[in-house]
């Protein structure tokens, strides 16, 4: 039973869909529909950073029961894994999806197929995973998933670095966003994930999710309607910089952000090659990052839910 309308529906209704698919569109003829802003003709099939060219490529779409709770509830959530990142992390535990581009490329009516098929088996929402440089084929196969019955909340999975542009294109059309806070440390950021200006684009992304869709709002059955979650990676040797993190949120965010701390960083993809990124995170470590989320002041605290 559905407590709220999501509000895509709304904005199908009254015409406004229609003109956020141009608008995003636009951003993609010469993409900078990231904070990249790498200016590629994507539409014509030139490639950018996130090596995704004019359509939509999927990995896989499945019922999702490793997501935060609020998020799975009884009969999971409705993962679409999107191939291409528009971050390159050399610890991406997707790096098979993300770098390598495992997946085929769908048209509109395959991701509504997807939609309907997840909303079918019971599936609490449709999560988009790693959704940024993908926005607009996603936006753009809405009208007709509404059409056909598309009614359960859609959640914005992504890595954080977003732009405010494209975010603001989004307002009413996710009723979930799940950003990563990865860094407190644009040096960090650089060097682990090629993004020099992750620190700032992050947190006015953030902010900018919190402002149309606040702190998250669960209901009866436990189940996320609407709201922010944020997810902090720890890392080895300090390298996310989470207490800076957690004072951010709780300044300038919110308090009663829904915040994961997330404890189960392991070596993957190139990190073996980078000291202390060799070795998982220690106890201590996990500890300290949970300290330094209280004493800033975060009070709704989740930890060690998988990824």
């Amino acid at each position: 039973m559905i407590a709220r309308r999501p509000s895509y529906i709304g904005l199908y209704e009254s015409g406004e869909l229609h003109e956020r698919i141009r608008a995003l569109r636009d951003l993609v003829r010469r993409c900078r529909i990231c904070p990249h802003r790498c200016g590629a003709a994507r539409l014509e099939g030139e490639k950018g950073l996130c090596r995704t060219g004019p359509g939509a490529v999927v990995s896989s779409f499945t019922p999702h029961f490793g997501e935060e709770a609020p998020l799975v509830g009884r009969y999971g959530s409705g993962a679409i894994f999107m191939t291409g990142c528009n971050l390159r992390c050399v610890f991406c535990q997707n790096y098979d999806i993300s770098h390598m581009c495992d997946g085929d490329e769908v048209e509109s009516e395959g991701l509504v197929s997807m939609m309907l098929a997840l909303q079918r088996r019971g599936c609490h929402n449709i999560n988009f995973v790693t959704p940024t440089h993908q926005t607009y084929r996603i936006v753009e196969s809405l009208p007709r998933a509404v059409e056909l019955g598309l009614e359960i909340p859609l959640v914005y999975n992504c890595g954080g670095y977003e732009s405010v542009e494209t975010l603001r294109l989004l307002e009413g059309i996710f009723d979930i966003y799940m950003p990563d806070l990865k860094y407190g440390d644009n040096a960090a950021a650089l060097s682990l994930s090629g993004a020099a200006d992750y620190v700032e684009r992050s947190r006015e992304a953030v902010a900018e999710m919190h402002r149309q869709v606040g702190d998250l709002e669960v209901g009866g059955d436990g189940v996320a309607r609407r709201g922010l979650i944020i997810r902090h990676l720890v890392l080895p040797g300090g390298l996310a910089g989470t207490r800076a993190v957690m004072e951010f949120v709780a300044s300038r965010v919110s308090p009663r952000s829904y915040v994961n701390i997330m404890d189960q960083y392991r070596p993957c993809y190139m990190a073996e090659e980078r000291p202390p990124l060799d070795r998982p995170v220690r106890d201590d470590e996990y500890g300290a990052a949970l300290e330094a989320a209280r004493e800033a002041g975060i009070v709704r605290l989740a930890t060690g839910e998988p990824l």
